[in-house]
């Protein structure tokens, strides 16, 4: 009897990526709820602007660098490298809302970081329950670029990653036995 041959190496789950994924996830909420963020902002206005931008623009191509990896099949982890990207881009939005509502009248009901982050996470998901509110000119702006950056990077990023899980299902429901492994001797092979 033969043993079934183990799927293809894209096609195989990385245990330590993804660990390495969720460690990285839980120190940059680590620096998101520690770090001064407060430092910039109205006190530094110019700078402040440039580094959003700057951020932006390096996370836009970074995401679009991962996309074209993930549709021409070459690089490493892909997937785990957007899900780490879409993530770094929620806290880099929720960072930038953060300091914008520590100046006076530019942000109703957003008071906290987990404030923040809430926010854009809502605002992500175009839920928009209300109970926060831009009311200044700048997080106007930011709540703008916001939802044309999730349109434009973020549903690429989601389609492209649910294109290379549902390719990888396909790939294993077209093996003998339906993707299931034989087993031999308590061990898959």
């Amino acid at each position: 009897m033969s043993a079934t041959p183990p799927p293809p190496a894209e096609d195989r789950i990385d245990l330590r990526a993804w660990l390495l994924l969720l460690g990285s996830f839980a120190l940059l909420m680590l620096a998101y709820f520690t770090l001064p963020l407060r430092y910039f902002g109205a006190h530094r206005p110019v700078f402040s602007w440039l580094l959003f931008i700057a951020g932006l623009t390096l996370l836009s191509g970074l995401l679009l660098g991962r996309v074209l990896d993930i549709l021409r099949g070459t690089g490493r982890r892909p997937g785990v490298w957007l899900v780490f990207l879409i993530c770094l881009s929620l806290t880099v939005f929720a960072a930038t809302y953060y300091v914008l509502a520590g100046a006076a009248g530019e942000f109703i009901g957003l008071d906290t970081r987990l404030d923040a982050l809430y926010f854009t996470v809502v605002t992500m998901a175009t839920v928009g329950y209300g109970d926060i509110t831009a009311a200044g000119q700048g997080p106007r702006l930011i709540v703008i670029l916001q939802i044309v950056y999730n349109f434009v990077f973020l549903a690429a990023a989601a389609g492209t990653l649910t294109q290379r899980v549902r390719a990888g299902l396909e790939n294993r429901m077209r093996e003998p036995g339906g993707g299931r492994r034989h087993r031999r001797g308590g061990h898959d092979h």
